[in-house]
């Protein structure tokens, strides 16, 4: 048996919730799970101000009016048919129960609501899925009798293979609804665990585990891969808000390790909470604080695995304060810990010295980072990049921004710009037109620094020359830069090799997956590629998946894409296969080929020529088309997709011949089997007997902020 247990962030929203759909169906596909749920985040928030609120049921429904519509949208956005209507249904009637219960109960609707969409999901999904009410499992203060009645809910459906059950809430002695307090779905999750007895207990987030101190207030703060259950105790205890405290003492009764993951990023193994013999873990362990306001003093406490030296702690503590010019009000320490008493005015700088005095090893070089754009992928990088610090700090780099600029307005500031205040720097910032904002860089930028084209800009190109002569490095994920005539990408590549500078643009094909890296090191290592087919249009792969999956014509499910912010402002550009040309451009370039776009043979759904205004109209003409080749698709057991290819061909321009078009693929291709906005590369080389398949999530402004990133720090 496993427990997952989801916070509220990781169910903020329906595309959250797939995310999360995700990790369960692969979870139950190994053993069966128990599925703790916080409420949507927010939530809970919004409860306790109705239950303080009107007393009468319309007042009540009238203050609750933005919060069902926040969950009416989640439900239209998973579910569809009859299935949307019932799980309408179910979410209005939760919502009526919530009005008319007493004030103390309405806090404790928001995992109910939750718990019912997701639960009522995997059942739709075909997966055998049992809802746990655990105001009827939980007894407060009753240990043996809630876990008698986990064990024996569990035992009464050896069929279930998903539980999926409310967190934060149960009863008291009396049968009355109660909560566990704040955090109290981690506290849920480890008594599920414990009295399914289960093999693994996860905690998923929207963090990367448990940190040696708080990033938004040490940027280079880094993930604790191993802790003990004390030392999570006491870091929670004291400040760190990624676990509930008291979740760790049934997981450590238990003897079951707490893991914590990021939901955002599934493939980072996060934190693992264990026994000391069993956790590896020796040493500091990280830094955390709570603020006493009435005093204006901070206490900071130091926390490590194993017992310490109490005298030498406490004079290294103090002594690395005094250098970074802050004078402790007193330090003091315990078997395990040293807490420095500091006034809350400079805790923030306290709170990094002694970070740096204990965890930070590296030297690092300062770069600094001026970042075109602020949509949401830049506002993702942003995010992402003040997050995780310490990634930069293991390749020996401290990243500062001190340039942000969008279409119009642009800010320069050589303090640098936090996460927090990007938004309103940038509404502050210099109003421009044309060039204002390079030039202004090339003013302070000194080399080696780093610039970010994170626009959707047609011509932002025309100034990277500039910018490598200046010996200023380029990252960029916009393809309508690179994918530009090959006599202006040449131009690109001998300035940064003339000026010791570098552009890299990994992330304008295939978003996080090493698309170009691999095309790039097959072709530098001598070896000749043959053939290169790629589905990287997540548009129109989410379309023609979509059109073969459910009902409705082909323009609704192009307008679907379009509502849902998957298609460029204009879908003409996707469905006459634009955006897959700029793709295989950059490919066909990254594999040493001077691609033009005259070269390449376009087949596209439909073309630019035609008037945007009659898009749908013409769409919907084209229906018996569009249903035909579907028909022949079912009829040969393939699936359309659309597929830009490149294959050698000595009697074509540059000896390889191109196109971009809707293709019939059989089971035995690798593309038949992608769904929604998944992308996929089939590399087939002279050195390889098999081809090479680089497949997974081709859109996501997380992942692409992740590999931007991983531009800049390689």
């Amino acid at each position: 048996m496993q427990v997952l247990k989801f916070g509220g962030s990781s169910v903020a929203n329906a595309t959250n919730i797939s995310r999360v759909l995700d990790i369960v169906t692969a979870a139950a596909g190994k053993d069966r799970v128990i599925l703790v749920l916080s409420a949507i985040s927010g939530c809970t928030d919004s409860l306790l101000a109705i239950s303080s609120g009107p007393g009468d049921p319309d007042g009540r429904l009238e203050m609750a009016a933005p919060l069902l519509e926040r969950h009416k949208d989640i439900i239209t956005r998973l579910f569809t048919g009859k299935e949307r209507d019932e799980a309408m249904d179910q979410c209005k009637s939760i919502f009526e129960s919530m009005v008319h219960s007493p004030a103390e109960e309405i806090v404790t609707f928001g995992e109910l609501l939750s718990s019912s969409i997701v639960a009522r999901k995997l059942a739709c999904d075909r997966i055998e899925t049992l809802w746990l009410d655990s105001r009827k499992l939980i007894i407060k203060g009753d240990k043996d009798q809630t876990y008698k009645n986990i064990s024996d809910a569990i035992e009464a459906n050896p069929g279930g293979r998903v539980f999926v059950a409310p967190g934060f809430i149960a009863s008291d002695a009396n049968g009355r609804p109660t909560t566990l307090g704040r955090g109290g779905s981690d506290y849920s999750a480890a008594i599920y665990a414990a009295g399914a007895k289960a093999d693994t207990l996860e905690i998923w987030t929207d963090v990367p585990g448990m940190m040696t101190a708080n990033p938004k207030t040490v940027p280079l703060a880094r993930t604790i891969p191993l802790m003990s259950y004390g030392a999570a105790l006491d870091m929670a205890t004291h400040g760190a808000k990624v676990l509930y405290a008291p979740t760790v003492k049934p997981a450590m009764d238990a003897g079951l390790p707490i893991n914590i993951r990021n939901t955002f990023n599934p493939s980072d193994p996060g934190t693992i909470i264990s026994s000391p013999e069993t956790s590896g873990s020796n040493g500091w362990t990280g830094v955390t604080s709570t603020d006493s306001p009435q005093k204006e003093e901070t206490l900071i406490y130091l926390i490590n695995d194993t017992p310490i030296n109490p005298e030498a702690s406490c004079d290294r503590v103090t002594d690395c304060l005094r250098k970074a010019g802050i004078e402790p009000l007193e330090v003091t320490s315990s078997d395990t810990d040293v807490c420095a008493s500091i006034r809350t005015a400079v805790a923030n700088a306290a709170l990094q010295a002694i970070h740096r005095e204990f965890f930070e090893t590296v030297p690092l070089s300062e770069t600094l980072v001026f970042i075109a754009g602020f949509g949401s992928v830049a506002k993702a990088f942003i995010q992402l990049l003040g997050e995780n610090a310490a990634a930069a700090q293991r390749n020996g780099k401290a990243l500062r921004i001190i340039g942000l600029g969008n279409s119009h307005r642009y800010i320069i500031d050589k303090e640098g710009i936090s996460p927090q205040e990007a938004a309103q720097k940038l509404e502050s910032g210099v109003y421009y037109s044309g060039n204002k904002y390079i030039d202004a860089i090339l003013e302070c930028a000194p080399r080696r620094s780093i610039f970010i084209d994170l626009t959707d800009s047609e011509d932002i190109h025309r100034s990277f020359t500039r910018l490598l002569r200046a010996g200023i490095n380029i990252v960029t994920s916009n393809r309508r830069s690179i994918a530009v005539p090959f006599v202006e990408f040449a131009a690109m590549k001998a300035a940064a090799r003339e000026n010791g500078a570098f552009i890299r643009y990994e992330t304008t094909v295939g978003s996080a997956l090493p698309v170009l890296g691999s095309i790039s090191l097959s072709a530098n290592s001598g070896d000749e590629i043959l053939s290169i087919e790629a589905v990287v249009s997540c548009t129109l792969n989410q379309i023609f998946s979509s059109y073969d999956l459910f009902p409705g014509t082909f323009a609704d499910i192009v307008r679907k894409a379009q509502e849902d912010g998957l298609t460029e402002k204009d879908p003409r550009i996707d469905l006459a296969g634009t955006d897959a040309l700029r793709k295989l451009l950059i490919i066909s370039r990254e594999a040493g080929i001077p691609l033009e776009e005259r070269d390449v043979e376009i087949r596209p759904v439909i073309g630019m020529d035609t008037p945007l205004d009659r898009l749908y109209p013409t769409l919907e003409a084209m229906e018996p088309q569009f249903a035909a080749a579907e028909r022949e698709a079912d009829k040969t057991l393939s699936h359309q997709r659309f597929v830009a290819t490149l294959r050698k061909d000595p009697a074509s321009p540059n000896g390889y011949k191109a196109s971009v078009r809707t293709r019939l693929v059989d089971q035995k291709h690798p593309a038949y089997w992608l769904k929604g906005t998944e992308n996929a590369l089939i590399i087939r080389s002279a050195f390889h007997p098999y081809p090479l398949l680089i497949q997974g999530p081709g859109e996501g402004a997380q992942q692409a902020a992740g590999s931007v990133l991983n531009d800049v720090l390689r």
